[in-house]
């Protein structure tokens, strides 16, 4: 039987969430408590890029598939509960990779790499964001083939979706990333 740590003396973990399919890479570097269950750690991710959490998600790790099951759908039998199951379960050591999937239409792919697992620290109260590049793409832009077809539209104005493209996202540069938004947006996370 696994003895429970207290907070003080739970490990950090430094993770990295790599977009998949997308150069130069939209990434983020986080730091969470290692008993942060894969349903938080969903709200993480949708925190840091930042999603909107419109879709349906799953963390694949090897051959197994978390997610939030939904009650007598055949396809997602074999799925386990994601809010049973702490990231130290399925990333016990340094360098542990596994996917987290959002949206299954546009199929937006990040790779999370366990960098560091670093000591206890009863001062992170939340997950912290250190550090990242480039913005996500837009919900619903149509995967990365339909982000590049986003960004060629944007930045060519006698492109014929252009104007159309602008107004429905509004301003939007893909070179930026707000460390500080994504760190008012983790704060709310409990």
């Amino acid at each position: 039987m696994a003895v429970k740590k207290t907070p003080d003396e739970v490990p950090i973990y430094q993770l990295k969430i790599t977009l998949s399919k997308i150069r130069p890479p939209i990434w983020r570097r986080v730091l969470v408590r290692g008993d942060t269950t894969l349903l938080k750690l969903h709200k993480i991710v949708q925190a840091v890029m930042p999603w909107e959490d419109y879709h349906l998600h799953q963390f694949i790790v090897g051959d197994e598939c978390y997610s939030i099951p939904l009650p007598g759908d055949p396809l997602h039998g074999d799925v386990k509960n994601e809010s049973r199951v702490k990231l130290s379960q399925i990333a016990p050591a340094e360098k542990a990779r596994f996917i987290y999937e959002y949206d299954f239409g546009d199929s937006w792919v990040h790779e999370i790499l366990v960098e560091k697992i670093l000591p206890p620290d009863p001062a992170l109260k939340h997950p912290v964001c250190a550090a990242g590049k480039r913005s996500s793409p837009p919900e619903d832009c149509g995967g990365a083939n339909g982000y590049y077809m986003f960004l060629s539209a944007i930045s060519d104005p006698d492109h014929p979706e252009h104007e159309s493209m602008l107004e429905w996202v509004g301003d939007f540069d893909p070179e930026r990333f707000d460390m500080e938004e994504a760190n008012r947006l983790l704060s709310r996370i409990k």
